[in-house]
């Protein structure tokens, strides 16, 4: 029988030992990865921390709304292949998934005291009939909120009576809405002021992100509800 010299004898105790010691940490719940390597190099490695997740709010804020106020997310068409989205309470109005959007302004209509949705309608303004959009727009209620997304074109069709109905629900930006623009907007029947939820980005050749169309816009927020009109 071969009996084993000094070295040789050595390390194979030192293996039976470790072998025996990995099976010993297996058996009670060890984690075996961090066991080896322990067992090598004779340092413990500190759990990496994990991040908490960020909270989601509606519509995907990252802040909620605080009372009595409704938030939303608007974003435009990217050139004329990906849908506008317009989200509001964490609901999505109009969507490409919904399949609801098309060339154009996205538009739609809320109750300003209650919230809810009256209505969402496309306006194709490179091959459409402007008449339509002013039939829609003229006879908005006091209080109506609207939300307005744009895809592809939203201007070629504009006239100058379209232009001041936008203007009369708070837009600045209208007026010197262009083809192929990108255009997000939110405003009201009624509304005192302009609508600080605007955002234009100019169809240039030196800026465009895509080619002939600018990049897609993004906006969200809160808006006050109105106090139920008197009368």
């Amino acid at each position: 029988m071969m009996r084993l010299t000094g070295p040789l004898r050595a390390v194979v105790v030192l293996l039976l030992v470790g072998l025996t010691w990995l099976l010993a940490n297996s058996l009670f719940g060890g984690d075996s990865n961090s066991s080896v390597r322990f067992f090598f190099t004779g340092a413990s490695e500190e759990p990496t921390p994990v991040e908490p997740r960020p909270r989601r709010y509606k519509c995907g804020l990252t802040a909620p709304c605080p009372a009595k106020h409704l938030a939303f997310r608007l974003v435009s068409g990217a050139a004329n292949v990906i849908g506008p989205k317009i989200c509001l309470e964490d609901k999505m109005l109009l969507s490409s998934v919904k399949n609801n959007v098309g060339r154009g302004l996205n538009i739609a209509l809320v109750n300003g005291v209650t919230g809810e949705l009256l209505a969402t309608k496309i306006f194709d303004m490179w091959a459409g009939d402007v008449s339509e959009l002013l039939k829609f727009l003229r006879p908005l209620h006091e209080g109506t909120l609207v939300f307005v997304a744009s895809f592809d074109d939203a201007a070629t069709k504009m006239n100058d009576e379209s232009r001041r109905l936008f203007e009369d629900l708070g837009s600045t930006a209208v007026k010197e809405l262009a083809f192929r623009d990108s255009w997000v907007f939110v405003g009201a029947k009624g509304i005192e002021n302009k609508s600080p939820f605007e955002q234009r980005m100019k169809n240039s050749k030196s800026s465009n992100k895509y080619e002939g169309w600018p990049e897609s816009l993004e906006m969200d927020g809160c808006i006050p509800l109105r106090p139920p009109l008197e009368g």
